[in-house]
């Protein structure tokens, strides 16, 4: 359904360092790098990824507000996984790995902002 996600960034190495651990927690990779854009997502598939670059209208990157982005993890490992890595590589906390029984039997995340404060949850629920 989602072609791509654009999340802004003044520093394009500090972004890809905490998007490498991150997303590679999750089994995603650094698709490419091109000029001042990288792109992230499934090995070998450019569909439904997440890409870094600076604002286009020229002004500084922040973070919105209201607007988080969810991340599918395989495991509650891989949703621990996700959060010490983004909390290695210059993330904050929002909301540390574990369950989230208010939102259903088997919810599993993790709450994290980037070194931009753009807010990103990975998420695990098993098949009922």
């Amino acid at each position: 359904m989602v072609s791509y996600i654009t999340i802004g960034t003044d520093d394009l190495p500090t972004a890809m360092a905490f998007y490498d651990a991150a997303l590679g927690a999750l089994g995603h990779v650094r698709l490419w790098v091109h000029g001042t854009w990288a792109a992230y997502g499934p090995e070998g598939d450019d569909h439904g990824v997440i890409l870094l670059c600076a604002p286009y209208n020229g002004e500084p990157a922040r973070a919105g507000n209201g607007i988080m982005i969810g991340l599918h993890a395989e495991s509650h490992a891989q949703v621990d996984a996700f959060y010490a890595a983004a909390m290695a590589n210059g993330g904050t906390c929002e909301g540390p790995a574990g369950p989230r029984t208010d939102y259903g039997v088997g919810h599993y995340l993790a709450y994290v902002r980037d070194p931009v404060g753009n807010k990103l949850a990975a998420f695990y629920q098993p098949q009922a």
